[in-house]
């Protein structure tokens, strides 16, 4: 039997099928919330999803990157390409909501039905990303978005996270990063199928350009070769180039079984999380129980060990 929450979720995903914008965001509501709410929309979302290309954009912060997704997201829909974006802001520490709200920056895409935009708060998630974001990606793919960006917030260190929810990963950096680089090239080296310098019109973009192509040359072990591409975000220089480098990447990740290699470690890994979550609930479901106050007992008295006190309450 279907329950009511399950019902609302799949009428919500049909409305939101139809392009209803406020359908779509009060499924991507009950995803925040978690729980029951998150569990329905999965339920109802997976089956129909698939379709959409994920890009992640990542990078320090203040590299300009809301500026440059906004600028990316013009340029998508001058092809007509329909686009979802999760931007993942930092926690309200009053609220735990996302603080920059509405993505001010990306203003200009507000009335556009093709266009939809969300912020998500952190919630004190060290990578940057909030646990809900594969749910709620799938929720824009299920919805009918043809590509779906996750811009990470900048939390002063590589959101080596956002690999393993896209398809194509862009990192951001500016003129004069050389420094920084070197010391993170290992991380940024792992992720980067793109790299992109922003603010291209500041002295030492050619000492950046030249430090991330020797880092390049030293790349083993893949056949893809990330492409620099120069941007200048707040004049929407570059943005055709960047779009271009992302269809690239995606017909030779498409061609070369990248692609599916990514999306069945993403399902892999997010599978692991929802499983290490209900192994989560069920010990808190049971650590108030007679069987645990026993089995905490026995292990005391040292009559039995932790392991086999634990495979007991589990059963």
């Amino acid at each position: 039997m279907t329950t009511p929450v399950d019902a609302d979720a799949a009428a919500l995903l049909a409305a939101a099928r139809t392009g209803e914008r406020s359908a779509l965001a009060r499924l991507l509501s009950k995803v925040e919330r978690g729980g029951d709410d998150a569990r329905s929309v999965s339920e109802v979302t997976h089956a129909l999803a698939g379709a959409a290309t994920t890009v992640g954009i990542t990078g320090a912060p203040g590299a300009g990157k809301s500026t440059l997704t906004s600028a990316l997201v013009r340029e998508m829909r001058s092809v007509g390409v329909s686009v979802g974006v999760l931007a993942i802001d930092p926690s309200s520490p009053f609220t735990g909501g996302a603080i920059l709200g509405d993505r001010v920056r990306m203003d200009e895409h507000a009335l556009d039905e093709e266009v939809f935009i969300r912020s998500m708060a952190t919630r004190g998630h060290l990578g940057g990303l909030s646990v809900a974001v594969p749910d709620a990606a799938r929720v824009l793919d299920a919805a009918g978005m043809q590509w779906v960006l996750i811009e990470t917030v900048g939390v002063g260190q590589v959101e080596v996270e956002i690999v393993g929810e896209a398809d194509t990963t862009i990192v951001v950096v500016n003129p004069g990063w050389g420094d920084t680089v070197q010391a993170n090239k290992a991380g940024l080296m792992e992720i980067a199928d793109i790299f992109v310098v922003n603010k291209a019109d500041r002295s030492g973009i050619e000492e950046t350009v030249a430090d991330l192509e020797r880092m390049l040359s030293l790349r083993t072990g893949s056949e893809w070769r990330p492409p620099v591409v120069q941007t200048i975000a707040t004049e929407g220089r570059g943005a055709n180039e960047l779009w271009s480098a992302i269809q690239h990447h995606s017909a030779w990740s498409h061609e070369s079984g990248e692609f599916e290699r990514r999306r069945s470690l993403r399902l892999d890994q997010e599978l692991r999380r929802v499983v290490n979550a209900l192994m989560a609930a069920k010990v808190e479901e049971l650590s108030g129980s007679d069987a645990w106050e026993r089995a905490r007992r026995e292990v005391a008295a040292r009559h039995i060990d932790p392991w086999t006190a634990a495979n007991e309450l589990l059963g």
